[in-house]
């Protein structure tokens, strides 16, 4: 019985902090079981991205101060079935989703780079995300000069450095070839 004393006692010990170390909440997802499906589809690095871009289109649809129009309305229905329903959110939740998909789609850009640097589709998914997250960026600036509370100013700090990343490293691209004008592989 005194040899099962410590055992119990560490036991309990470790059982205690894991409980204390775990937090009350889980952190939210940044992206809908349907898009995590698309992502997970999507094999080809320029198609993620893609994935990527329109899912964080879908929440500046949610942030839009007007709401969808009729055409937006009738397309929400179609991709509906393939992109599921609108993410809900507050302000904050929805700009934080925005910049923790940029920065998945920078880790996917990343890990392609790690092992095939030479790899074509780096430059294109590159380009298209970049002119994504400046466009973004561009029409939430009249929302960040709003934001007060203390998450919405930590969701457009994260937003705006993951864009600046992605902005810096296209930056240092090479010009497009004639190929890539075109959209044809090189």
């Amino acid at each position: 019985m005194i040899a099962r004393t410590p055992i119990l006692l560490l036991t309990a010990v470790l059982t205690v902090s894991l409980y204390t170390l775990t937090p009350a909440h889980q952190a939210r997802e940044h992206l809908t079981p349907e898009e995590i499906e698309l992502v997970k589809d999507a094999q080809l690095l320029d198609k993620r991205i893609d994935v990527f871009i329109k899912a964080a289109d879908r929440r500046m649809l949610v942030l839009s101060s007007g709401g969808p129009d009729t055409t937006t309305t009738k397309q929400l229905k179609k991709d509906s079935e393939t992109w599921g329903e609108l993410p809900k959110g507050s302000r904050a939740e929805l700009i934080g989703d925005i910049a923790r998909i940029f920065d998945e789609a920078i880790t996917n850009i990343d890990d392609v780079s790690s092992r095939d640097e030479k790899n074509p589709l780096i430059p294109k998914s590159l380009r298209k995300l970049a002119a994504a997250a400046s466009r973004i960026v561009e029409l939430l600036k009249p929302v960040e000069a709003q934001a007060k509370s203390d998450e919405e100013l930590s969701s457009f700090d994260q937003l705006t450095e993951n864009a600046e990343s992605i902005l810096q490293a296209a930056n240092k691209l090479p010009a497009p070839t004639a190929a890539e004008k075109k959209g044809k592989k090189p």
